[in-house]
C-alpha cells in the first residue's frame, strides 16, 4: 500500500486539476483516462493532496508498478489489506478477507485510489462495482488507459499538453520541457521554433517531454529535433526511475503492447505504414493476410482506440465514415515491431496498392462530375499519398505503382494549385521507371504540362519525348493533350496564332470520354481566351461551343474556365453588364460545387477588372508582337484594332 504524498510538477494542468477536484466532489467513482505517459497518476495524486488531505477520513492508494496482470484473488487480497490497514486493524493481514475488511471500515468517507489498473482491468471493474454497492461511504478514484465501463462512472479524459504556443509566452508543453531542463541544471537558449518543434514531435506527452529534457544534458536542441524527426522510441532517461516502463518511450508503449491480444498486435504493427489518418476499409485492406481476416480488424480498431493507440476523428454532422490516426509514439513503436516480424515489405506493398486505388477512385469521381468529393478524398489521403511518393525514391519496385498514382491525380495537381508539387513528384519518378514502361509517355506529358509555366524549356523537352510514343500507339487523347500544352507554351511566348492553332488541334483530337487529363472543354475555353486578342468576334462563339460540350457538362472546373472565356469575350466586345452577370453566376456556381483555387482567382480577378471598367487582357505583356497569319476564324477583328489597351491581369495561361 502506498499512501499519497503532495505531488508537484503539474505544469499546464490547472484546468484539468480543477475539473478532477470538482468531479471528486460530485461523484463516487471517477476514472482518469489517457494515453501512456500523459500524467494520469500525477494528476490523481495532485487532486487528492488537498489541504488537510481532502474531505476524506482516510485515503488509500494501490498501484500496479510492473504492468503484469494479477490473479483475481491477488487483486482482492491487495485491496483487502489496504482497507484493513485503513481501519487500523493490522493483525489480519496474513489472511486478508475482503468482505471482513469492508465491514470493519469506520463510518467516515474513505477514498480508494486504484492507480494504473490496466493489467487487472476486468477484475478491477467487478471489484469496484462490488465495493461501491457494499460501502455507501466509499469513494473510488481510478487511473487507467480506458474507462471501467460502469454506469456510475464519471470519466475524465486527460489529453496531452497543448503544443500550440500563444502569441506571447510558451505553450504548456514548452513550459514543461523548460521546467524539466532547469531542474536538470540546463537553461535552454534555443530559438522558440525548435522548442515548439520538439513539443509537436512528441505530441505534448509529458513523459516524452521529460525524457527529451534528459537528452538535453548531452545534446543540443537542434540535434534533438533532427533525431526526433526519425522517431522517438529511443528517448530514455539515464537516471533511475521508480517505474520501469517510464524509463523510455519504448518501454512505456511496450507495456501497452504487452497487454494486447495477438490479433490486436498484428493490426497495430501493420497500421504503422499509414503516415496519417485512414478509414476502416483501408485498415482492413492493409492488415489482411493469411493469419488475419478482414473481420478481425474492426474490433482491433475499437480496442486500439480505447487504449489510446488510435485517435478516432469524426467531423460533427458528417455522414462519412470516421477516420483513425495513430499517435506518433505508437506508430514508431509499431514500425519497429513490423520490421522485427519481417512484415514491412508486405505491408508497404498493400499500402502502395491502397494509395493507387484511392487515386483511381478520386479520378473516377472527378470524371463523373463528383469533383468536390474527389478533392475531399485526395485531401484526406494526401499525407499518405505524399509519403508513398517519397518512399518510391528509395524502393524502385514501387515506381510504376506510384507513377500511376500520380497520373490519376492530374486534376489535383492542375486544378487545385498543386502544379509545382506534382511536377516535382513526376520528375523524381520518371528516371526510376523501366525503359519499356507504357506509363513513361503519359508521365512526360503531365510533367510537361505542370511545369510549362515555370520551366518552358524542360516542358518542351518532355513533350518532344512523349510525342513519338503517342503517335506510334495512336493515342488520340495523349496527342491532343500534348497539343494543348504546346498551345500554352506558345501563348506564354506571345505567339498567339500558334497558340490558337494548337488549342484548336487539341479540342478536335481529345476524345470527350477519356479520363486522364483535361477534356476538350478546357482546350476550347483556352482558345476562346486567346481569340479575345486575335479574333474577338469569334471568341464568344468558341466559348459557347466550350459550354455546349457534352463531356464538360459535369465538369465544374472546365465549365468555370469556359464561363471565364465567355465573360471575357463579352467584356472585350463592350457588353460589360452581361460580362459582370456571367462572372458573378460562374463564381456562385463554382463556389457551391468545387474548391478550385486557380479558377476562382481568375474569375474574381476578371470581376475586379470589369468593375473598374478596364478591358482586361489575359496575356503577360501589354503590347505583344503582331500575330502571324492565321485561319480566318483567328484573324484579328479590325473593329478592335484601335481599342486602347489598359493594365493587364496576370497571365491566364498558367490556369490552362
Amino acid at each position: 500500500m502506498d499512501r499519497p504524498r503532495r505531488h508537484f510538477g503539474l505544469v499546464g494542468r490547472d484546468t484539468e486539476l480543477a475539473a478532477l477536484r470538482t468531479a471528486l466532489a460530485e461523484h463516487r467513482l471517477v476514472t482518469v483516462t489517457g494515453v501512456a505517459g500523459v500524467g494520469k497518476s500525477r494528476l490523481a495524486l495532485g487532486a487528492v493532496a488537498w489541504p488537510n488531505d481532502g474531505p476524506w477520513e482516510a485515503t488509500v492508494r494501490i498501484r500496479w508498478h510492473d504492468g503484469v496482470p494479477a490473479a483475481p484473488w491477488a487483486l482482492a487480497a491487495r485491496i483487502a489489506r489496504a482497507l484493513d490497514a485503513a481501519t487500523g486493524a493490522y493483525g489480519c493481514s496474513d489472511t486478508p478477507d475482503l468482505p471482513a475488511a469492508m465491514r470493519s471500515l469506520p463510518g467516515g468517507t474513505l477514498l480508494l485510489l486504484l492507480d494504473d489498473v490496466d493489467p487487472v482491468h476486468a477484475d478491477c471493474t467487478r471489484l469496484v462495482q462490488s465495493l461501491l454497492m457494499s460501502l455507501p461511504t466509499l469513494q473510488i478514484l481510478v487511473t487507467a488507459r480506458r474507462p471501467l465501463g460502469l454506469d456510475s462512472e464519471h470519466v475524465l479524459r486527460l489529453a496531452p499538453l497543448e503544443t500550440d504556443a500563444p502569441s506571447e509566452g510558451l505553450s504548456p508543453a514548452a513550459e514543461l520541457l523548460h521546467a524539466q531542463s532547469v531542474r536538470r541544471g540546463r537553461i535552454m537558449t534555443a530559438d522558440r521554433a525548435a522548442v515548439d518543434r520538439i513539443c509537436a514531435l512528441v505530441e505534448g506527452v509529458p513523459l516524452a517531454l521529460e525524457l527529451a529534457a534528459a537528452q538535453l544534458e548531452d545534446s543540443t536542441v537542434s540535434r534533438l529535433v533532427a533525431r526526433l524527426e526519425n522517431g522517438q522510441c529511443w528517448l530514455a532517461d539515464p537516471g533511475p526511475r521508480t517505474i520501469r516502463r517510464h524509463r523510455s518511450v519504448r518501454a512505456s508503449i511496450g507495456a501497452v503492447h504487452a497487454l494486447c491480444e495477438p490479433a490486436v498486435r498484428k493490426v497495430w504493427r501493420r497500421l504503422s505504414v499509414f503516415a496519417e489518418s485512414f478509414a476502416e476499409q483501408a485498415a482492413a485492406f492493409v492488415c489482411e493476410s493469411t493469419d488475419l481476416a478482414p473481420a478481425e480488424v474492426p474490433p482491433a480498431l475499437a480496442e486500439l482506440t480505447a487504449i489510446g493507440v488510435l485517435v478516432r476523428q469524426e467531423k460533427p454532422g458528417a455522414v462519412r465514415e470516421p477516420r483513425y490516426r495513430m499517435t506518433r509514439a505508437a506508430r514508431d513503436f509499431a514500425a519497429e515491431r513490423l520490421a522485427a516480424a519481417g512484415e514491412s515489405r508486405a505491408a508497404q506493398d498493400r499500402h502502395a496498392r491502397h494509395c493507387r486505388s484511392v487515386a483511381s477512385v478520386a479520378e473516377a469521381l472527378w470524371s463523373t462530375g463528383l469533383q468536390q468529393q474527389a478533392v475531399e478524398l485526395v485531401h484526406d489521403e494526401h499525407d499518405d499519398l505524399a509519403d508513398l511518393m517519397r518512399r518510391a525514391a528509395l524502393h524502385h519496385p514501387y515506381a510504376e505503382i506510384v507513377l500511376e498514382t500520380a497520373l490519376h491525380l492530374w486534376f489535383w495537381w492542375a486544378a487545385h494549385n498543386r502544379r509545382e508539387e506534382g511536377a516535382a513528384r513526376l520528375l523524381a519518378l520518371l528516371p526510376l521507371l523501366p525503359a519499356d514502361s507504357p506509363l513513361t509517355s503519359r508521365g512526360q506529358w503531365l510533367a510537361g504540362w505542370l511545369i510549362a509555366g515555370s520551366d518552358p524549356a524542360t516542358s518542351r523537352r518532355l513533350l518532344n519525348l512523349a510525342w513519338p510514343t503517342a503517335v506510334l500507339t495512336g493515342d488520340d487523347a495523349l496527342i491532343g493533350r500534348i497539343a494543348h500544352v504546346h498551345g500554352t507554351l506558345a501563348w506564354q511566348h506571345n505567339d498567339l496564332s500558334a497558340a490558337a492553332a494548337h488549342y484548336r488541334h487539341a479540342a478536335d483530337t481529345i476524345p470527350g470520354d477519356v479520363p486522364g487529363g483535361p477534356t476538350p472543354t478546357v482546350s476550347l475555353a483556352a482558345l476562346a481566351v486567346v481569340q479575345t486578342r486575335t479574333a474577338p468576334s469569334h471568341a464568344a462563339r468558341t466559348a459557347r461551343q466550350a459550354l455546349a460540350q457534352q463531356a464538360g457538362s459535369h465538369d465544374t472546373w472546365a465549365t468555370a474556365l469556359a464561363h471565364y472565356a465567355c465573360a471575357l469575350a463579352d467584356h472585350h466586345t463592350g457588353h460589360a453588364g452581361r460580362a459582370r452577370h456571367r462572372t458573378h453566376r460562374a463564381l456562385a456556381h463554382l463556389d457551391a460545387r468545387l474548391d478550385a483555387p486557380q479558377a476562382h482567382a481568375a474569375l474574381r480577378h476578371l470581376l475586379d477588372h470589369i468593375d473598374q471598367s478596364a478591358p482586361p487582357s489575359p496575356h503577360r505583356r501589354a503590347h505583344p508582337p503582331a500575330a502571324r497569319a492565321t485561319p480566318e476564324a483567328d484573324q484579328p477583328d479590325r473593329r478592335e484594332a484601335g481599342q486602347a489597351r489598359l493594365e493587364t491581369p496576370p497571365a491566364m495561361h498558367d490556369v490552362f
